[in-house]
């Protein structure tokens, strides 16, 4: 009788598996307890009530089953989408460039320096009198956040590039285009795709102070409606719906990067 023999990369993955389940339950169960432990230092039985873990997540299963969640979670989830595909298709084409051609980088380091340095949120009385009350503000606030980490990581990509590739792909007779095509955006895509993932981060810290410019929806407006309704429970429930949502973004995100470098490093391997 034949004996089932499992492949030890199977074993391998399921012990990793494990680790990385109990190790993350582990974590979940401190900061709980840290979170209520911080809590005894409140003096307001009614902040220790209403910020308190137990009521929380009470709160949390209430928004999701209202129509509030689709009422202000999408609006949300639709800015942060826009602003990064606008910083997107902004950064990677300007990384390019300023990573390929030296010249460019030493022409623009100084105004993407002064401008990456600049707080976003600096840019809020100008994006209200520049786009007038609603998504138009909040967008391009994203947008302005998240352009940099996409534009700086494409230029280090780029630069990074091993100069074999591109000679090999120059003696099969590609020209400038082919090039930049068939051995520098391949090479360079992981670090574009890291950027695209600390754009993601940034994009969800500017989103709630941005949802606060007079938007009538989104998760930002909708904390600052429950601070107004002293409802402490639901703005808690409402700061784990924006961190889980990060998250599960993040979590999207980071799939794709995972895939397109393993293909970048099969092709490589091919050559």
């Amino acid at each position: 009788m034949n004996s089932f023999v499992v492949p030890r990369g199977v074993l391998q993955r399921a012990r990793l598996a494990q680790r990385t389940i109990l190790y993350g339950t582990v974590g979940i169960a401190g900061a709980l307890a840290l979170w209520q432990l911080a809590l005894q230092g409140l003096h307001s039985s009614e902040f220790r009530d209403g910020f308190a873990p137990l009521n929380t997540f009470r709160a949390v299963v209430a928004f999701v089953a209202s129509d509030a969640f689709i009422t202000h979670v999408f609006p949300s989830l639709g800015r942060v989408s826009l602003g990064l595909a606008i910083a997107t298709v902004v950064g990677i084409p300007v990384g390019i460039l300023i990573g390929y051609f030296k010249f460019l980088h030493q022409v623009t380091n100084p105004v993407f320096q002064f401008g990456r340095m600049t707080s976003p949120l600096a840019w809020m009385p100008i994006a209200i009198i520049a786009f007038g009350v609603g998504n138009r503000p909040v967008v391009f606030l994203i947008a302005a956040a998240a352009v940099w980490p996409i534009l700086i990581n494409t230029a280090n990509g780029v630069r990074n590039v091993d100069a074999t590739w591109i000679r090999v792909v120059r003696m099969l007779g590609a020209g400038g285009w082919a090039v930049m095509r068939r051995a520098v955006i391949p090479a360079a895509l992981p670090d574009m795709l890291v950027g695209m993932r600390i754009s993601l981060g940034v994009s969800w810290i500017v989103l709630v102070p941005a949802e606060m410019l007079g938007v009538p929806s989104g998760l930002g407006y909708y904390i600052l409606d429950a601070r107004d309704r002293f409802d402490y429970s639901e703005l808690m429930a409402l700061i784990l719906v924006v961190g889980f949502l990060g998250y599960l973004t993040d979590t999207l995100l980071a799939a794709v990067q995972r895939l397109f470098s393993w293909r970048v490093s099969e092709e490589g391997s091919e050559s």
